[in-house]
């Protein structure tokens, strides 16, 4: 009994230490840990760890909400630690005692795991119904512990970062006062330090680290070829040994573009009447040196397949990789029997993310030289036997096309149509014609002219019939526009400022806890782009078999029904599952 209670009494005084001094200072002046974390920082990082456990557009999963969680946690405790320096710079003579600050510090460590657990089951609970929005099982399991383990780790980390620069900067700072005085010192120091930490983060770890590693994986992605892919050798086929683009010089995804096409057979079997083999042109970066060359490629490669002698001729831009979506180009080639031609030019391997940080103007620059030149040597036809000419393109492909053309003007002017999937925020005649909408319509479904000839649709039976009674001329425009699709949201704009797309009425898969706070909307929006794929069609970033309502609207060919939309629907639902990762 003695052993026990001398043990007893041993934790007794020990938690009473604790509770006296709920906190640790340094021994001596020569540890370079100065001091506990800051009492204001914490509970503002605390908030803000509470902020980033809210919804956003779409479902995340909990190795996504920890990192999110952390790195807001992070920018919190550094505003808070900015607001705590200004408050003892301003109020010296006023800074709590011993006594307050160890009972503050008490209070926030016993109440600290309660509420975690408290805001770790009301985001489970908002992620249910988020989940429930977008057709997917309400069933989750939300690991609540592995999530505030993950960013309590994310943030010690970037603590730990923080703190290694500001000690680095002190020690240059009194190195530097060897040989200059302290005002000088110090302002070279944080000079030097500044740039440091700049060309180090740009330098090394961006270009030569993130960026670096995504180009050699890219790389070496578009020099394979997919599993199932085959060299074809329909002459109406780029790649083919007819071809004037030999099939190494297609990459990665223009080997899949041409080496799936489908053939008359496969349309017959569905039409059920004699069809035609579609061409398709691809034109691969490796295959020429500046982009009117390429464009030029693409012109004597149209006329090789005899693509001006079809019925429809379309011309598509690629996302990042290269990546045309199948469904689009496919649902094309059914509807018209395989009358079709398809081109488009690659103008970069890197995936999306990367491209828009690289390279971000070529998309547009390389798709407007491929426009201009299939546009006039389109012209060059009879006016009265010319195939119609549309025009498509999903997510960055979107901003790629826009930018070949003035404006919605000119894009009536010089095409028969055009199909525009999941636009990023950027994109210049998309953020035009939001920006001018017809007054009392919605961002996320705006009505643009009475819907004259634009018309936005996410659900395109109910959508595209928007306004009712309105006429809706040719040509067309579609905008396949999911309201929780993060790509059509992000901007940077999103760090300072509050959305429109927040504002009621909200979108049909939105859910009405989602709200914005500052930096934190920003980041759950980076971060949802990454998992944007996770929801079924029409919600997130996919759109399924929507396209094939799209062309039905845009150019339907004679005597095409809703049955047979319907049909089409189904088929390519079926040849194109969902699946996981990010297509561009």
């Amino acid at each position: 009994m003695t052993e026990r209670s001398g043990r007893a009494g041993a934790v007794a005084r020990w938690l009473l230490r604790l509770a006296r001094r709920p906190y640790w200072e340094r021994p001596h002046s020569s540890w370079l840990v100065r001091r506990w974390p800051d009492l204001t920082a914490s509970l503002v990082a605390t908030f803000f760890f509470w902020l980033s456990l809210t919804p956003s557009l779409v479902p995340r999963p909990w190795y996504y909400q920890g990192a999110i969680g952390g790195i807001t946690a992070a920018i919190g405790y550094g505003l808070g630690a900015l607001l705590s320096w200004g408050y003892r710079l301003a109020f010296r003579k006023r800074l709590p005692g011993e006594r307050v600050r160890a009972r503050a510090w008490l209070v926030y460590l016993l109440a600290l795991p309660w509420a975690a657990a408290l805001m770790l089951g009301q985001s489970a609970d908002m992620q249910r119904e988020l989940r429930q929005l977008q057709g997917l099982p309400p069933t989750l399991t939300w690991h609540s512990l592995m999530i505030a383990l993950m960013s309590l780790a994310v943030l010690a980390l970037l603590l730990v970062v923080a703190r290694t620069i500001r000690l680095g900067t002190g020690l240059l700072t009194r190195l530097l006062n060897r040989f200059v005085p302290w005002p000088v010192a110090v302002a070279l120091g944080l000079t030097m330090s500044t740039v440091i930490v700049v060309i180090g983060t740009r330098d090394v770890v961006w270009d030569r680290g993130i960026l670096g590693v995504a180009d050699r994986i890219a790389a070496a992605k578009d020099r394979s070829t997919d599993d199932g892919v085959m060299r074809p050798y329909s002459p109406l086929v780029s790649g083919s040994p007819d071809s004037l683009i030999h099939w190494d010089d297609l990459g990665n995804k223009g080997r899949t573009f041409t080496g799936t096409t489908l053939s008359n057979d496969e349309i017959s079997e569905f039409s059920g009447e004699p069809a035609l083999d579609p061409a398709r042109v691809y034109v691969g970066r490796a295959a020429y040196d500046d982009y009117a060359d390429g464009a030029e490629l693409a012109v004597r490669e149209l006329e090789r397949v005899g693509a001006f002698d079809r019925e429809v001729l379309a011309i598509t831009g690629t996302t990042g990789t290269g990546w045309v979506n199948p469904t689009t180009v496919e649902a094309l080639e059914y509807m018209n029997g395989g009358d079709t031609a398809v081109v488009t030019m690659q103008y970069s391997y890197l995936p999306s993310w990367a491209s828009f940080m690289v390279d971000r103007n070529e998309a547009g620059t390389a798709t407007a030289a491929l426009v201009d030149a299939v546009y006039a040597r389109w012209e060059q036809e009879p006016a009265d036997d010319r195939p119609k000419l549309l025009i498509f393109g999903e997510s960055l492909a979107v901003s790629a096309i826009e930018s070949a053309f003035d404006g919605l003007d000119d894009l009536l002017a010089r095409t028969d149509g055009a199909l525009l999937v999941g636009p990023p925020d950027f994109s210049p005649l998309h953020s035009e014609l939001t920006e001018h909408r017809d007054p009392g319509s919605p961002i996320w479904r705006p009505v643009y002219d009475e819907g004259r000839h634009v018309r936005f649709a996410q659900f395109p039976d109910l959508d595209l019939a928007q306004p009712p009674g309105r006429p809706w001329e040719y040509p067309r425009v579609v905008y396949l526009q999911n309201a929780s699709d993060p790509v059509v949201w992000w901007s940077p704009n999103l760090l300072f400022e509050r959305p429109e797309w927040l504002n009621e009425p909200l979108g049909p898969d939105v859910t009405t806890a989602i709200d914005w706070f500052p930096f934190v909307t920003f980041w759950q929006t980076t971060v949802d782009m990454a998992v944007s794929y996770g929801s079924p069609a029409p919600h997130g970033h996919r759109y399924g078999s929507n396209p094939v309502n799209a062309w039905a609207a845009i150019a339907p060919p004679d005597d095409w029904t809703a049955a047979d939309t319907e049909r089409l629907r189904y088929l390519l639902e079926v040849r194109h599952p969902p699946r996981h990762g990010w297509a561009g």
